[in-house]
């Protein structure tokens, strides 16, 4: 019987394959590292925001996580990292209130020892209510996040509560009027100190109830204006003033600011 020929195989069939594999798994690897470079600088501040005490090495310096007060500050110093420098808190926390558009409802002054803000009205609270709205939690989470990570430079905070006289000619109910303002100021400690702001010594809440107006009784925004929450951040290492000298400082400032407008 004639044995028939088997047809011959192509030399390097599969080798051919494998090497487009291969080929496009480069390609693909090649790709991958190009839209992943990584900065230089962004990554030293992440290095120093897990192990602050890595400063130096090899003879190169890691930059300040902050600066000094005044200078700019990166997005990427703002969105992590410990913050070592007080003058830096007030723009961390201007940020987080332009991100959420509450710029009329929330006001931030700073000297060089303190930070307070202002949170007008509706922010925290519905009218009569102690209750936490939803808008209020979250705003308090992001401050909470900024404030966890400057609780070095942090040497106290205290939360104050007020309400408004509704009617001009008839003071509010004494005992409505007091609580409604304590457990406001309290409900914002309270949250703050569940998501571990700072040091649970550094919070105080305190309630002025309706006799620290800002704003004129009887006019047309005057209660939204004097019922708020008012947070008084004091910096470590400092003499504390009296309240009334930062409330001197805050609203003498704000009334410049509004009249200069």
């Amino acid at each position: 019987m004639i044995k028939k020929d088997r047809k011959q195989e192509e030399p390097g069939g599969w080798l051919d394959t494998y090497g487009v594999i291969v080929t496009l798994l480069l390609c693909f690897f090649i790709l991958l590292y190009s839209v992943s470079y990584i900065d230089q600088n962004k990554w030293k501040i992440l290095v120093e925001g897990v192990n602050s005490s890595v400063t130096e090495k090899e003879g190169q310096q890691v930059p300040p996580m902050n600066g000094t007060q005044g200078d700019p500050v990166s997005d990427s110093a703002i969105d992590a990292g410990t913050i070592t420098d007080f003058g830096q808190l007030n723009h961390v926390l201007t940020r987080v209130i332009e991100e959420r558009s509450l710029q009329d409802s929330v006001k931030i002054t700073s000297g060089d020892d303190f930070t307070f803000i202002t949170f007008h009205d509706k922010v925290f609270f519905d009218g009569d209510s102690s209750i936490l709205r939803q808008e209020g939690k979250e705003l308090l989470d992001q401050f909470a996040g900024v404030l966890s990570r400057a609780d070095s430079t942090i040497k106290g905070i205290q939360v104050l509560g007020h309400t408004s006289q509704v009617n001009p000619e008839r003071p509010n109910n004494i005992r409505n009027d007091r609580m409604l303002s304590a457990q406001r100021s309290a409900e914002v400690v309270i949250y703050l100190q569940s998501r571990n702001a700072v040091s649970p010594e550094k919070l105080v809440s305190i309630s002025f109830g309706q006799y620290r107006p800002i704003a004129p009784l009887g006019t047309e925004n005057g209660g939204e204006i004097n019922r708020r929450v008012e947070i008084l951040i004091t910096q470590s290492n400092k003499v504390e003033k009296s309240l009334e000298e930062y409330y001197r400082q805050v609203y003498h400032q704000n009334q410049q600011e509004t009249d200069n407008k």
